[in-house]
Parts: structure tokens; sequence; C-alpha cells
């Protein structure tokens, strides 16, 4: 009987204490000498294999290698529960495989639904399990933070001279709900409901110096102890905030509403402090808010959808204020801002590059855009949204133009292509408008589905670019087959834009007017293009790539950089995020082959 079996490791640590027993008790040990055919494809077997030492290949139908498994690793679930290997392998070194019983793993899958799911055919199950499994471990994700991970109100000064009124002012213009009250060499802090105590209950003159309403007792915290020990201190002296201290300075006030908005997210605090943002300079402490809460979300465990949702909200919110702060009147009564690109399909997680426009019902004084345009597109650079690499910003002429002069441009890229035009008509169909008139953009997509409608070759040379990356057909495969010693994956070429853009060009094709992805999906699962079932595991796929992403995303911004937000290396995934990688990488590949017969891509 087999001790060092590591029951820990997915799909095992889905097991009771008492099944992992029972597991453990039953396994065998297996050698394979190099070349030797371990499971062949289409046979059944009475082993599920986990890889002790050495590697094994699975080769598909063609002998192609897909895949070169090592320790940890599984395979021969198939054919031990459907009946037929999906693949042949084959020991490609000497190997040692933990032999894993048939009926004893029927067993624990038919008692077991979360160890169940690791076998399932499709993936959307799987991720359903998963997703259940995980529930719950955002609590302690959060309790177990940093103070100095949550959103720390900055300490704000006062002398104890300072009189009632004064301070209410102060507190005002500061926008805060509390201050710290210096005297000589104590400090003390005053919140605004011991002001109304003070002036309500107690009838103090507003000329009162605040050092007699200051509370004196200040109960402080380290940045860096946990937001459990925080919990615990505000209730042990009944407090609702704690003064934050690093290294003796004092460096902000954690209040009990920031802690509950780490649970929760505070996106509903985000737009009451755009709405009262009175300067550009104002609106760069809510995009920075906006970003933060994108890590706390993610590390609550918030599904990937619904943390893209509330961004692009509160992005959408962020893009009016300033529209609003910086646009002349001229602009803002014949404008309509429009975003695009994953901002406009609401699908942005961590902020990237700036995709936006302007549409204008006439022309405006040049003085007047030529200002817009550079104001604009610097407030959002200090935002930290970096400029467009292809350029389409408000700030290229060719993004901002009257609505006439805007249609003649989509007529020349629908009926004259050159090379950018598919990427252009691509990030113009996913626009949405977030300030000004919406009918000019209304306007523009009914007219550019109209001139695409009956245009075949027109719509098939859009959609070939969702052959514009390798796909996991090729180069995937190989990159798979190599696990620790693999070139990284580009998450976003590979996974989610051959998805998003084969589901924009259908949708073009048949005049959906939707601009989420997922929402497209339905669409044209609703035309029956494709059934229910696929239509669900194509938006799981691509919500599996976007989480994905958005961890590589979220550690490169860990590490203060951009490079490389969009790979990742198979070696550094769990066995089961593996596995579910490759299970989304097939749904992949199927939908490429559905686009490309459906448009005859071969053709071109």
């Amino acid at each position: 009987m087999p001790r060092s079996f590591d029951t820990a490791s997915p799909p095992f640590d889905r097991l009771s204490e008492a099944e992992a027993a029972e597991l453990v008790a039953a396994l065998d040990i297996g050698y394979w000498p190099a070349g030797q055919t371990i499971l062949m494809r289409g046979a059944a077997s009475d082993h599920y294999h986990v890889v002790l030492k050495g590697a094994v290949e699975e080769r598909d139908e063609d002998e192609n290698v897909v895949a070169i498994l090592g320790p940890k690793e599984t395979f021969g679930a198939r054919a031990v529960v459907h009946g037929g290997a999906g693949a042949r392998y084959v020991a490609c070194e000497e190997t040692l495989t933990y032999l894993m019983p048939r009926d004893t793993l029927l067993s624990l899958i038919h008692r077991n639904p979360g160890f169940a799911a690791f076998f399932y055919s499709d993936i959307s199950r799987k991720l359903a399990e998963v997703a259940k499994h995980d529930r719950g471990q955002g609590l302690e994700g959060v309790l177990r933070a940093r103070i100095s991970e949550a959103r720390l109100r900055p300490p704000v000064f006062i002398d104890a001279s300072t009189t009632i009124e004064e301070t209410e002012q102060r507190m005002s213009d500061t926008d805060t709900n509390s201050l710290l009250v210096r005297d000589g060499a104590r400090v003390g802090i005053v919140t605004r409901t011991n002001l109304s105590k003070a002036a309500i209950l107690a009838k103090l003159p507003l000329t009162t110096p605040i050092g007699e309403c200051t509370s004196w007792n200040l109960i402080t915290v380290e940045d860096d102890e946990f937001v459990f020990d925080a919990l615990i201190t505000m209730t042990r002296n009944n407090k609702r905030r704690l003064v934050v201290k690093r290294g003796g300075e004092k460096v902000g006030i954690l209040e009990d509403i920031d802690i509950l908005g780490m649970f929760a997210g505070n996106s509903q605090l985000i737009p009451g402090r755009i709405d009262r943002a009175k300067t550009v300079d104002d609106l760069a402490g809510a995009a920075a808010d906006i970003q933060s809460q994108v890590v706390r979300l993610n590390h609550q465990g918030v599904k990937v959808r619904d943390i893209a949702a509330i961004t692009s909200d509160l992005n959408r919110h962020l893009f009016r204020k300033l529209f609003a702060l910086i646009a002349p009147e001229s602009i803002q009564e014949a404008g309509c801002l429009i975003v695009m690109g994953s901002e406009g399909r609401g699908e942005q997680t961590v902020r990237t590059d700036q995709d936006n426009g302007l549409l204008l019902a006439d022309a405006v004084p040049e003085a007047d855009l030529s200002r817009f345009r550079v104001e604009f597109q610097g407030a959002l650079a200090t935002f930290g949204f970096p400029p467009c690499p292809g350029n389409v910003m408000v700030s290229n002429p060719l993004w901002s133009q009257t609505i006439d002069d805007f249609v003649m441009q989509l007529k020349r890229w629908v009926h004259s292509p050159d090379a950018d035009s598919p990427m252009h008509l691509g990030i113009f169909f996913d626009a949405v408008c977030v300030a000004g008139n919406a009918d000019l953009l209304t306007r523009a997509k009914r007219e550019f589905i109209a001139m695409m409608s009956g245009e075949t070759a027109a719509i098939a040379h859009f959609a070939k670019a969702i052959d514009q990356f390798p796909g996991p057909g090729g180069v995937i495969n190989s990159i798979l087959a190599t696990v620790g010693r693999e070139e990284p994956i580009d998450i976003k070429k590979s996974g989610t834009f051959p998805i998003v853009h084969g589901v924009r060009s259908l949708a073009i094709e048949k005049g959906i007017s939707a601009t989420s992805t997922v929402e497209r999906i339905l669409a044209i699962a609703e035309t029956r293009f494709f059934d229910e079932t696929f239509a669900r595991e194509l938006s799981d796929a691509l919500g599996y790539f976007m989480e994905l992403r958005l961890k590589s995303q979220l550690r490169a911004h860990l590490a203060g950089t951009t490079e490389g937000e969009s790979l990742l290396r198979p070696s550094d995934l769990t066995t089961l995020d593996r596995d579910l990688l490759r299970d989304a990488l097939r749904v992949v590949k199927r939908f490429r082959e559905i686009v490309r017969n459906h448009f005859k891509l071969g053709m071109f």
C-alpha cells in the first residue's frame, strides 16, 4: 500500500478523510519501460493512473503528441468511466504510476459530486463543481489579508484650537468623516458624529475649540497586521475606526465600512466619489479605487465576469464624469463619447489600453475639438490607462469626427479594406455610448450592419482574423506537451481572441446588436447555429480564459510591470487547472473549425 500518495492535490483534495484513506488502501504501483504503451486509444481500462515518476506522452488519433504528463498528472479517466481511452498513452521514459482500481474510483465518483466533477467530459460541469468547492474561500482570504491591503483613509491633521465650525468645513473640503487632532504631543480623533453631538445635543457654540470634543483615547494598529486582528480590536474597544501606523508614523484611518468593502467591494461607494469630483485630480483617486477593487474582489473569489461587469460600469461612470468636466459646451451638445474593445463588451478587469472615440452630430469649433482630444487622452493616461498602440483614441481624428464622415469611413473599411480594416471594424462593433447623444452610435451601427448584410465575402474577410494567432490545434499542443520546459501561452491570443472575434463575426452576419460576448453567444444559439450545450461550453471556456488572464495580470501588476500580463506557463498551474486548460483549448479548436467551415476561410 503506497504511503506517499498525495491526497492534497486535485482532484483528491475533494475527498473526505475516510474516502482518501479508502483510496490509498486500494492503490497499487505499475512499472512501464520507455516506449511501452500504457493505454490504447479506444480501449477500456481497469485502472486510473496517477504518474508517480517519469513521464507519459498523450498521443491523438494522428499520433501527434498533445501533452506530456509528469508526476501527479493523471490519465485514463475516459477509459475507466466511459469505457474507452480518448488517446494513446505511452511511457516516454521509465515510468511508475499509481494504479487506482476501477471499482474504487467509480464508488468514490458516485458518492462524492465534487470529486466526480473532475471526470466530467464537459468543462461547464467541471467549472461549476470547482466553484462549489471554492465557495466560502473568499471570507478566509479577506480575514487573512493585511490591513495595508484595505482602502485606508488618508490622515488629515488639525490643531486642537480649531473651532467646531472650521473643523466641519475641513471635513467637507477633504471629503472625510474623521480628523486627527494635535494638542502638543497628544494626538486624538474627532468624527462628524462628535461634531453633531457637540453642536446639537450639548449645544456648544460653533466657536468652541475642537479639542473639547475630541476623543484622546486613540486606538491604533500596525499596517502589517491582519484584517482579522483589526476586527478583534474594533470589537474589544467598541470602536468603528482605528488609526493605522507604520514604523511609528500614522499613515491612515481604517473604518468598519472599509473592512465591509473588502468583503463586498466598495462599488457602491465609488460612484459617489466620482460624482463629488470637481477636478480631474479628484477623479484620479476614484480611478485608483476602481483598480484596487479588482484585486479585492478577486481575492474574495468573485467570478471574473462579475468583476468585469462591476469594473466596466464604474469605468463608464468615470468616463462620463471626465467628459462632463473637460468637454467644451459645443462637444457636450453635439457629441457621443464611446468606449470600444473589451471596455465596450464589458469584459475588462485590470486596466488596459485606451479604446475610445467621439462621434459628433455636426462640426464643432476646431479649437474646442483639438483641446478636448489632448485633455481627454492625457487625463486617462494619468488615471493609468495607457495609450492604445493602434491609436484607437479620441486624440486620433480618425476616431473623433462627425457622424456623416464616420459612416463614410465605415464604408471604406467595408468595401475597400486595407490591412487594418478588420481590426477597426471589430473594435467599432464593440462600441457603447458612455456620454452624450447615444442616437449617433445607434445610427452608425445600424448603417454598418446594413453595409455588411449579404456581403458574404466582406464578412468572411473580417472573420479570417480568427487565424491571426496560432491556435490550440498546432503550436499550443506542442507547448502543452513540454510542461516544465515550455514556452509561455498567451491566453489572450490563443484563448480569448478566437472566441471573441469568431462570435463577433457571427453576430455581424446575423445582425445581433448585443455587445458582450456571452450575450452574443446566447443570441447566436437562439438562431440554432449551434446548440445550447455548445453555447454554454463556449461561454464557460471564455470565462476560464478571462480568469487565467486576470491572475496573470494581477501578478504582473504586483511586479510593477505590464509585460507578460497575458502569459502563463502550464507548469505553474495545478493539475486540475491544466486539465481545465486543455478542455478549454479543445473548445476553442472546435469553435475555430466551425467558423472556418461556415465562412469557408480555406478559400482565402
